[in-house]
């Protein structure tokens, strides 16, 4: 009988963060591990930092994928995952979310026999025009185990026809994470000058807000109208994406009102978050960490997989329109901090972990 192995494939920031318990989990209790990282980011700010930062292990092998087309990415990481999970033969992979390194881990895995465990399955935005959408769902169609962080994405999958004993709910690893790496920021006096500002956070970097120039101006413009009248000056870490195409549109912004940062670390951007008086994100991962530390956030874009948050009362959807943004802040500043947490509470990876070896 072969010795027990599990793969922990990941290529993006939020995966990072996301699995981060998971793989100290693993370590932990001396399971064999290994970590396949696609690299679909691939600046060093955005990508290998997190692992020093977080004190992860580096992983044992790095695809160096990059920039592409979907199909492209797809292909390669397909290619290059397959290779190795052939070459290590491990008993199970562990994939997170919904990126192209999410389906291209499944697809490889699945063809190879070897189970899969979906972190974070059920999520449904219902907007196929969403290519996470679409890799969600064939993810989960071919997963061996779906850890669903509530109720409503178990009832989700139900209703797909994914069979009841493949699904368990064990809330979100994003609340694990936010718990174990605040303890990180304390260890880097480096940002304690956040806890005396007064401001608000920003980030954005989906392709329906930074891809069309009228969507992104009224954005900025938004902001920066926003920020005058509260006289709280906007952080702005900014994606490359999102800056290549302020460049590309000539956006001109405002630095009185919002300050440009290049793309930070995730302790630094977990502090920013914990600072913050509010947060303007069309990041998931950011509206969950918003919900988990207590700060209100305006949800810029059309529709969400993460409805908890809104149901909770600790965000509000308003895509670009300017009106929905004002109005949006106006309520959230107003409304207090009452909600409670909808994702857990922080033992979500030892529950994954459980189950993986229960269920082996």
């Amino acid at each position: 009988m072969k010795e027990f192995k599990i793969a922990v494939i990941l290529g993006t920031r939020p995966e990072i963060i996301k699995l981060s318990s998971i793989i100290r989990e693993l370590e932990n209790q001396k399971i064999n591990y290994f970590i396949i990282h696609t690299n679909q980011h691939y600046s060093e700010n955005m990508d290998a930092i997190f692992f020093e930062e977080l004190e992860l292990p580096k992983p044992k092998y790095n695809l160096g994928i990059g920039s592409g087309t979907h199909g492209e990415m797809t292909a390669k990481m397909l290619i290059g995952i397959e290779k190795i999970l052939i070459e290590e033969n491990p008993n199970w992979i562990i994939v997170q979310g919904d990126t192209n390194t999410v389906l291209a881990g499944a697809l490889a895995a699945s063809k190879l026999q070897i189970k899969i465990a979906h972190v974070e399955a059920g999520l449904r935005s219902y907007d196929r025009s969403m290519p996470e959408e679409i890799n969600r769902i064939v993810t989960d169609q071919v997963s061996s185990a779906l850890f669903t962080p509530t109720q409503k994405q178990s009832d989700i999958l139900y209703k797909e026809n994914i069979s009841k004993e493949k699904v368990f709910e064990v809330g979100n690893t994003i609340v694990d994470a936010v718990i174990q790496n605040q303890e990180l920021i304390e260890k880097h006096a480096k940002f304690n000058h956040y806890k005396n500002e007064n401001y608000f956070l920003l980030t954005t970097h989906r392709p329906s807000n930074v891809d069309n120039k009228e969507n992104l101006t009224e954005l900025i413009e938004s902001i920066t109208e926003i920020s005058k009248k509260y006289k709280y000056f906007t952080y702005f870490p900014i994606h490359p994406r999102t800056k290549k195409q302020i460049e590309n549109f000539k956006i001109q912004i405002d630095q009185n009102f919002i300050k440009l940062l290049e793309p930070v670390g995730y302790l630094e951007m977990l502090a920013l978050e914990k600072n913050s008086r509010l947060i303007f994100t069309d990041s998931g991962g950011i509206q969950e960490e918003a919900c988990i530390l207590n700060i209100p956030s305006v949800t810029l874009r059309e529709n969400t997989e993460r409805p908890e948050t809104i149901n909770v009362g600790a965000s509000i959807l308003v895509g670009h329109d300017k009106e929905k943004i004002k109005n949006a802040v106006k309520t959230m500043l107003s409304s207090g901090k009452n909600w409670l947490n909808p994702f857990g509470n922080g033992d979500s990876s030892k529950k994954i972990i459980k189950i993986i070896q229960s269920e082996s």
